[in-house]
């Protein structure tokens, strides 16, 4: 690896960084023929019943194929979860990995009533509105075509991903990610703080989260 590349992907925090590795190494191994994406995608039958739990994990890894519509989710998802994981998160490593994966699990659940088999765009679609909700007043740039604020960021997305694809079911994951990461900023942001009046099981990780992760 080149040594400036290096220094950027160093750079990177930690679950950021995990995360984008291993996409695009997911991406590569398909490009490549290793693997192909029937073996990746999640379905309860193929994950429970045949015992191939794997799935679980790929249908978050693998964003498609090489081309415009994986860099365009590849930036947007580094560039917003990065900025997260390094604002509200920072020093706080396990919360956000609980973050993710509570919402994993929960776009796990709400799968088969959209059909989706792969979840990786829900997903990264979690971070995006969690740090557009939380900084509302932050005007975002377009392509240096139009400016927004950070509010409007995910819908901007959700149809700049219509747009590219020309389809709607290319939004279709798009706007489950936004619904379910609506549902972590009320948990985290509105929940906690004027009906439980402090963290739940829910907006911070367990104890025996944060030990692995050395924040104990």
């Amino acid at each position: 690896m080149p040594v400036g590349i290096e220094a950027w992907v160093t750079q990177i925090p930690p679950i950021t960084r995990g995360w984008l590795i291993l996409s695009i190494l997911t991406s590569l191994a398909v490009q490549c023929q290793l693997v192909t994406p029937l073996q990746l995608y999640y379905s309860f039958k193929a994950a429970f019943t045949n015992l191939q739990p794997w799935r679980t994990v790929t249908t978050f890894l693998y964003f498609g194929s090489i081309s415009l519509d994986f860099v365009f989710h590849m930036f947007f998802f580094m560039r917003y979860s990065r900025m997260l994981e390094e604002s509200s998160f920072a020093n706080r490593k396990a919360d956000y990995f609980w973050l993710l994966l509570v919402s994993a699990v929960l776009l796990l659940a709400l799968s088969p009533l959209v059909n989706l088999p792969f979840l990786s765009s829900p997903l990264a679609f979690v971070p995006i509105y969690l740090w557009s909700r939380r900084h509302p007043s932050t005007p975002i740039s377009l392509f240096g075509l139009v400016t927004i604020t950070a509010p409007y960021l995910p819908l901007a997305l959700v149809g700049l991903a219509w747009i590219l694809n020309g389809t709607w079911r290319a939004a279709a994951g798009d706007l489950l990610g936004c619904a379910v990461g609506h549902l972590g900023w009320f948990v985290r942001d509105v929940w906690t703080r004027e009906m439980i009046g402090g963290p739940t099981v829910l907006s911070e990780a367990p104890e025996i989260l944060k030990r692995l992760f050395g924040e104990a």
